[in-house]
């Protein structure tokens, strides 16, 4: 019977990894990618939570240079102390999040996230060498 309770735990542990969220950008046309997928914007996509892996992104605008980075995530120390008490491996899938509510503005160099819709946006300009990673990361994914 224990046994059987820590599986439903641990599954609707690993179940609630994901998190849907909305992408836009304040100028239409501007369009992303993210880990290698391409996303209209605006759309909502499920993240899928994560621990140690990082969500590399391409942004770009009809006229403009694109615009690389790592998208925002925030940190969930419930989760931790969930994991800790309850399924210690889930620690490695499940600490860190996407935000509901993100916008990208390449002609900035911006990256905008928030927890409510209400909220004031908080900016997030990608460091070089995070810059760097991601156009890394796309470079190879197409082979160049």
């Amino acid at each position: 019977m224990l046994r059987h309770s820590f599986a439903v735990v641990a599954a609707v542990l690993l179940c609630a990894c994901s998190t849907m969220s909305s992408f836009s950008a304040p100028r239409p046309g501007t369009t992303m990618a993210l880990r290698g997928e391409k996303i209209p914007l605006p759309t909502k996509a499920k993240v899928k939570g994560t621990s140690f892996a990082n969500y590399e992104f391409k942004a770009s605008e009809a006229d403009g240079a694109p615009f690389y980075g790592i998208l925002p995530l925030k940190f969930k120390g419930g989760h931790l102390a969930a994991d800790i008490l309850l399924f210690a491996p889930a620690a490695f899938f499940n600490l860190r999040s996407a935000f509901p509510y993100y916008e990208i503005d390449p002609a900035q160099g911006v990256i905008r996230y928030k927890e409510d819709a209400n909220a004031a946006w908080n900016e997030y300009r990608p460091k070089p060498e995070e810059a760097a990673r991601a156009k890394e990361y796309y470079e190879q994914l197409h082979g160049r």
